[in-house]
């Protein structure tokens, strides 16, 4: 059986239950689902869907980055909503921070997310190198 590498860094939200930030096996990252919180104060982003899904990326970078890994390499997102109508707002967002890039990607609306924030995103990657 591969080694599973648990990773934790400070430079994304702690994780907030039994689980960790991401881990990487054979090469690959599964990360955690992000939400907007500022990794440095612990501080929730309460504004816009965009200002908030603005975070969660960066937090990802910043997750991926401390993986060995970064949103070039990512293949799969799936993106929680707590509001579909909210959909545009974050999709443009997102198609800044990945840019030409098009990793594979589902959307759905949930019920509820964590700390009642409106967008958490989850990847999966592939280690650079």
């Amino acid at each position: 059986m591969s080694e599973i590498q648990t990773i934790k860094t400070d430079r994304a939200p702690a994780a907030i239950g039994p689980y960790s930030q991401a881990v990487v096996v054979d090469g690959w990252v599964f990360a955690s689902g992000q939400i907007p919180l500022d990794p440095s104060t612990g501080e929730q982003e309460k504004g816009s869907v965009a200002a908030q899904t603005d975070l969660v990326l960066r937090n990802l970078q910043a997750l991926l980055q401390d993986s060995g890994a970064d949103l070039e390499t990512v293949v799969k997102t799936t993106v929680f909503l707590s509001d579909m109508e909210r959909f545009s707002e974050m999709n443009e967002v997102y198609a800044r921070h990945f840019g030409d890039h098009r990793p594979a990607r589902a959307a759905v609306q949930a019920a509820a997310l964590p700390k009642g924030v409106d967008v958490e995103i989850e990847a999966i990657a592939r280690v650079k190198g």
